[in-house]
């Protein structure tokens, strides 16, 4: 397993200034590994919820956790999610003689009873699969073909990894999906996965997506939110403004780990995704979850406009707005859509962030960042 110092350190943080921590982040991703670096599993304060013995240990949970001190991990906590109004009491004992670490497989209804049980009391940390960072720039080629799954990203070989990808899409289809609906049977699911694995990096026309499969629309819209809020998906918002120009207010669809994309499309080698038409997207979206999930910013969106202008990503952090754009090409010229994003949206700084050895300056205000320097350091682009 890799080390996590970033990740680590932000629960640390957390767990000092808040009564409870909560963990989200999809299934198999690491979470209980981080976790048991604070509490051991064979401690009375480690709670798995996946495991009858422990499930039945909090069937009275004030009983439980009430004489516990230090820190208590609750593991896999969307199944239990009445235990939030109990920790919201136990939160607020003062002196306070415990602080929670929570972890949970983000589910809508998971955020929603913690944003109303345990409001100014509980600090989110969100933990995805491993960066480009804590795999290291040797295996960029590794880390984007595989994704960063601890299991698909350290399998013994590519065939080992594809299995492994190949079983997580089944169990979160046959298993996870219908707790939250039934509408739809695994094989449709599969059919729908794949056809928003098609349109990763556009614009989803859920409507076009819902005629080809014969179902409703509303069907289509319900199960992409389901697949966003379970972090399998990112559906990034778009920015518009008075601008006076017609924007695009769709939002762009991403599969947030590359290595369940390729599954999704097919794709089983580096000769297979370099020669694939979904190459380019497949790229941009590695990069912009790299971004997103190291670079500092309050809000991130994207930007087009009717006549073709556009910006893959702008992000807003201490009251100036930056622009990056993802590129698979190693001599990116400054183009006239960025050059319109840039005076439209007053963009601090475009950034064009692409596979190129060396970073360096196109023109005033815009340069172009080698994937290594943004590894490096996420800052160079903000």
């Amino acid at each position: 397993m890799l080390d996590r110092p970033d990740a680590l350190s932000r629960v640390k943080t957390a767990l000092r200034r808040s009564q409870v921590v909560l963990v989200l982040g999809p299934r198999q991703s690491g979470k209980t590994t981080l976790a048991r670096g604070f509490v051991k599993p064979d401690s009375p304060n480690y709670f798995d919820l996946e495991s009858p013995s422990d499930a039945a240990r909090l069937a009275e949970p004030m009983t439980a956790l009430e004489k516990l001190k230090g820190t208590v991990v609750i593991d896999e906590i969307q199944r239990r999610p009445e235990l939030f109004p109990a920790l919201r009491v136990l939160a607020d004992r003062k002196p306070l003689p415990a602080r929670f670490l929570v972890l949970g497989s983000a589910a809508p209804e998971l955020l929603r009873q913690s944003s109303e049980s345990l409001a100014g009391r509980v600090e989110r940390v969100e933990l995805g699969p491993f960066t480009l960072a804590e795999c290291g720039a040797a295996k960029l080629e590794t880390r984007w073909l595989r994704g960063g799954f601890p299991r698909s990203f350290l399998a013994r070989s590519a065939a080992d990894s594809a299995a492994w990808r190949e079983d997580f899409l089944s169990a979160l289809i046959e298993r996870d999906l219908p707790a939250y609906d039934t509408r739809l049977a695994p094989a449709m699911l599969r059919r729908l996965w794949t056809m928003f694995a098609h349109h990763h990096g556009q614009t989803a026309n859920l409507s076009q997506i819902a005629a080809g499969l014969g179902i409703a629309t509303a069907t289509v819209r319900h199960h992409l939110d389901l697949l966003t809020g379970l972090f399998v998906a990112r559906a990034l918002s778009p920015w518009f403004e008075n601008v006076g120009k017609r924007q695009v207010k769709s939002p762009r669809l991403y599969f947030r780990d590359s290595g369940l994309l390729h599954t999704l499309l097919g794709i089983d080698s580096m000769k297979a995704l370099l020669s694939n038409p979904r190459c380019g997207a497949s790229w941009e979206g590695l990069v912009i979850e790299e971004i997103l999930a190291r670079t500092p910013h309050q809000d991130a969106y994207w930007w087009s406009t009717h006549q073709g202008a556009e910006i893959d990503l702008i992000l807003f952090n201490r009251g100036k707005r930056y622009g990056v754009e993802v590129k698979r090409a190693d001599a990116p010229a400054v183009t006239p859509s960025m050059r319109i994003a840039k005076e439209t949206l007053g963009l601090a700084r475009i950034s064009v962030v692409t596979p190129s050895e060396k970073s360096y300056d196109l023109a005033k205000d815009m340069r172009v960042v080698a994937i290594d320097d943004l590894v490096a350091d996420p800052r160079c682009v903000i």
